[in-house]
């Protein structure tokens, strides 16, 4: 299972809770669309991830910026991501960011609220806000490599869901 997170916005630990704690614990890579915002929220999120992919976002202090890049290009399970932690860029910029990197999907936050676009030959996936979702539920995604069969009416190579705190599921998404 790979977990998606972002918008932490703590300054002292991963803030993880419920099923977000329980996903990340499980999971084989953990990717974190960025605002950490201190070095030791990431050194948090580094213990208890086995593989972590990350970014840092707009409000990370030089410490995390020194140790994170503004956006990364990486495949898990045959899957291409680009991670960023999200501007003014909107959906086209971020279509155009994925196609330009060959990329199945786009993992983005910074706006704390979660959403899932097919946007033709990318994914945009925003997992919202597992700790700070200012208005919202708190919520993160999860993925795993779809099984023979599991997927009937498309050829998904990753499906996953938008899930809250308390595990139920938000929303429903696969990756073509």
């Amino acid at each position: 299972m790979i977990t998606v997170l972002s918008d932490t916005h703590s300054r002292s630990g991963h803030e993880l809770a419920g099923r977000a704690k329980e996903a990340v614990e499980e999971s084989r890579a953990v990717v974190h669309a960025g605002d950490f915002t201190t070095e030791s929220v990431l050194d948090a999120f580094e213990e208890v991830a086995d593989r972590l992919y990350a970014v840092y976002g707009n409000n990370a202090t030089p410490g995390v910026r020194d140790r994170l890049p503004p956006e990364r290009t990486f495949e898990i399970e045959g899957v291409r991501f680009v991670l960023t932690h999200g501007d003014d860029r909107g959906a086209t910029g971020l279509s155009l960011l994925g196609r330009q990197q060959a990329a199945d999907v786009v993992v983005f936050g910074h706006s704390h609220r979660h959403a899932a676009t097919d946007a033709e030959d990318v994914l945009l996936l925003n997992p919202g806000s597992h700790a700070d979702p200012r208005g919202g539920i708190p919520t993160h995604a999860e993925l795993r490599v779809a099984e023979d069969g599991e997927n009937e009416t498309t050829d998904a190579r990753l499906v996953g869901e938008i899930r809250r705190r308390d595990g139920s599921v938000v929303e429903t998404l696969e990756v073509e």
